[in-house]
């Protein structure tokens, strides 16, 4: 009997519905497994579709061609490693989210995934059936159990496989990151190592698929629930883990261990990931947006260029009457320090056109919040003919402050295919700039030192559609705002735990309303990286139309 084995890791990013390129990625995984003389090749949770594909994979079109593409794989890899891919499987009408064991040209085994997510971003019970608790598979001599995903978070699958014979687990994720998500996966996967007295691989993908980044960060556990792999995060990595058996069974040797980032550079990681990532999948390689001079168009212009470098990115300034000098200046400044393309367009004279043109119609009436959003429309405006005059992809900058909000201009100042810190609240903006002023790393495009001018960040911020114009006129202080919306929207708390936690309650209340009124501006908001658990999409899913209100 063998006492050693070979496991190579495929910490790869898919896009979703390329099933011929998925499927190129996981051959070339395999000749490099094949090269190394594993004995498996692993690749992550429906791999070959991408992930998460959503409804996509419901299409019988779809999943027949996924399930043909699997096939097809496997005759390539004929000769080898056995290899482990994620797929669609269907029989007897029924779907499910299975693991594909190939090896001497065919499909020799295939797992189903038995516990089905059905929150935050996940819909799969919609989806997918749920697959019978199964036993391991062999490769060799050596019997594996694989728990789909969510499958090691529950008891039941790994103690299953572990009694019909499992001597390790290696768990195929598609897990989608949300801040400090880590050490929960970490917590869970000891759980499953100290019940089972079993080594466990927990593999995962990286990449970005709309709004999620798949973070990669993929470990190895030795029973007792000591690391003994730990890979990085984001990156895509091709690892070789070695397993000795012993007295006591299978125990991974030590391999490569990296250091993860804090919260701060993995929050702005995924925020590039994520753009990179939906521009490239979706065949742009250009960017623009609006440079005002305020925090927020600064900090999304940072990112950008640190996805796809400064050559690839436009910005504007678009003044109007109100513009201060100071504006002018913080903009060009930013614009200058990240080296992107800057324009200069005016809207005073597309501004007053429209004015003459509604002049007859608003007669006898006060100017108001019309003439301020006129002005951010008509920048919309001028930025989307931009966009389609040279092919960029218009990017917004509203802040998740602002979203919930609704402290944005519909067909405005929201236009835009993508919004990176769509949940990075207005407080994390300014931290998040400081940030990356002190700090620089390698998979950064852009610059090194003060890309965002600190004047830009310690101004108080304005729309400046008015004279004087400040957020606070309209709005509490951030610090308060984002206190009451991390309490309603990132806890689902209530008006009383806001007011026990030190806030007046007819600021939350207002906030209340304003959150819940600003619902059918979110429905056609773009998209934006995800953060936390509850950023405005998937996880948190409201009526547009709704007159409840808690009254405390």
């Amino acid at each position: 009997m063998s006492d050693h084995f070979r496991l190579t890791l495929a910490q790869l990013n898919p896009t979703v519905g390329d099933l011929s390129g998925n499927a190129a990625k996981a051959h070339d995984a395999w000749e490099q497994g094949k090269s190394a003389q594993a004995d498996m090749v692993a690749l992550p949770e429906m791999w070959i579709t991408g992930y998460n594909a959503q409804d996509l994979v419901m299409k019988p079109a779809f999943y027949q061609a996924a399930i043909a593409e699997i096939e097809s794989l496997a005759k390539l890899c004929a000769e080898g490693p056995t290899l482990g891919v994620g797929g669609p499987w269907f029989e007897d009408g029924k779907l499910y989210n299975a693991y594909f064991i190939c090896r001497e040209g065919r499909v020799v085994n295939r797992v189903l995934k038995h516990h089905l997510p059905n929150e935050t971003v996940f819909d799969e019970v919609r989806i997918f059936d749920s697959g019978a608790l199964g036993g391991p598979y062999s490769v060799g001599n050596t019997r594996i159990g694989s728990p789909i995903c969510e499958d090691a978070w529950h008891e039941d699958v790994a103690e299953t496989l572990e009694e019909t014979g499992a001597e390790f687990l290696m768990v195929p994720n598609g897990s989608p990151y949300f801040r400090n998500k880590f050490d929960v996966r970490l917590n869970h996967m000891v759980s499953r190592v100290v019940e089972t007295g079993l080594p466990l691989v927990y593999l995962n993908m990286v990449g970005g698929q709309d709004d999620q980044v798949f973070d990669g960060g993929s470990f190895v556990l030795n029973p007792g629930g000591k690391i003994a792999v730990k890979l990085p995060v984001f990156d895509e990595v091709i690892a070789h883990v070695d397993f000795k058996r012993g007295d006591q069974g299978w125990e991974a040797q030590p391999g490569r261990f990296e250091k993860h980032p804090d919260e701060w550079e993995q929050d702005y990681r995924v925020m590039v990931e994520a753009l990179r990532d939906y521009l490239r999948k979706s065949g742009f390689s250009k960017v623009l947006l609006g440079l005002s001079g305020g925090v927020d168009s600064a900090l999304v212009a940072a990112i950008a260029v640190d996805a796809i470098g400064a050559e690839n990115v436009r910005c504007v300034m678009l003044p109007s009457e109100y513009t201060s000098p100071e504006s002018l200046e913080d903009a060009e400044a930013c614009a200058k320090a990240l080296g992107v393309h800057y324009d200069y367009v005016p809207i005073t004279e597309g501004q007053t056109a429209i004015s003459n043109t509604l002049a007859p119609l608003f007669a006898g009436r006060d100017e108001d919040v019309t003439e301020e959003n006129i002005q951010s429309r008509l920048r919309g405006l001028l930025l989307m003919a931009m966009s389609n005059k040279f092919g960029e992809m218009l990017l917004t900058t509203g802040n998740k402050s602002e979203v919930a909000v609704g402290y944005a201009t519909i067909y405005g100042d929201m236009n835009g295919g993508y919004n990176p810190i769509k949940d990075l609240y207005k407080t994390r903006v300014f931290e998040t700039c400081h940030w990356r002023n002190a700090n620089h790393r390698d998979w950064m495009s852009g610059p090194e030192g003060l890309v965002i001018p600190e004047r830009i960040i310690t101004k108080p911020p304005s729309a400046e559609l008015r004279e004087d114009q400040k957020d606070s006129d309209s709005l509490p202080d951030y610090p308060v705002l984002d206190g009451i919306l991390e309490i309603l929207v990132d806890r689902d708390g209530s008006i009383a735990d806001c007011v026990a936690a030190g806030f007046e309650e007819a600021d939350a209340k207002r906030i209340q309303h304003l959150l819940y009124i600003s619902e059918y501006k979110r429905f056609q908001s773009a998209p934006g990286a995800r953060l936390t658990l509850k950023a405005f999409w998937l996880d948190r899913r409201y009526p547009i139309v709704n007159r409840w209100r808690d009254q405390g």
